[in-house]
């Protein structure tokens, strides 16, 4: 998590440095401008934006690391790949409820471009399929 905070703090360096290279680079090359009218103002602003969210990440993942107490695996040179390898949770691979679920936001968002009244249509399947991956585990072979 180290070498992340340290990845961000130099991608916010590098917008920093873009946008004051970009804001002069404008101002330069119209000399017959006042500054203000000169300046490019969306480029600038927005690679001065890009500056403050890097910063704003890097920040944050440098407070988190912080307060986590210790090293992550992927920040020590001895780890083994095992060692970062939490416990996921159970998942079905056998299940179709998500194919199901992918079809449901697809008739939605065809509902979307071609015709709202494929929107209900989808937002039915999309109840039939979450109901129907929730309860999976309660009827059939797998039932607890």
């Amino acid at each position: 998590m180290r070498s992340n905070t340290n990845l961000w703090w130099l991608l916010s360096g590098f917008f920093l440095l873009m946008f004051a290279t970009y804001s002069i680079w404008n101002v330069v090359d119209h000399p017959d401008k006042p500054w203000y009218h000169a300046l490019e103002w969306v480029g600038s602003v927005a690679l001065l934006f890009a500056a403050f969210m890097a910063a704003l990440i890097a920040f944050y993942v440098g407070r988190v690391h912080k307060a986590q107490g210790g090293e992550l695996p992927e920040d020590v040179l001895t780890s083994d790949i095992d060692d970062g390898d939490p416990e996921m949770g159970e998942f079905s691979p056998w299940s179709w409820w998500p194919i199901v679920l992918a079809s449901a936001a697809a008739f939605a968002m065809i509902g979307l471009a071609v015709g709202t009244w494929l929107m209900p249509i989808g937002f039915g399947i999309f109840l039939v399929a979450i109901v129907g991956w929730v309860y999976e585990y309660y009827r059939g072979y797998f039932a607890r």
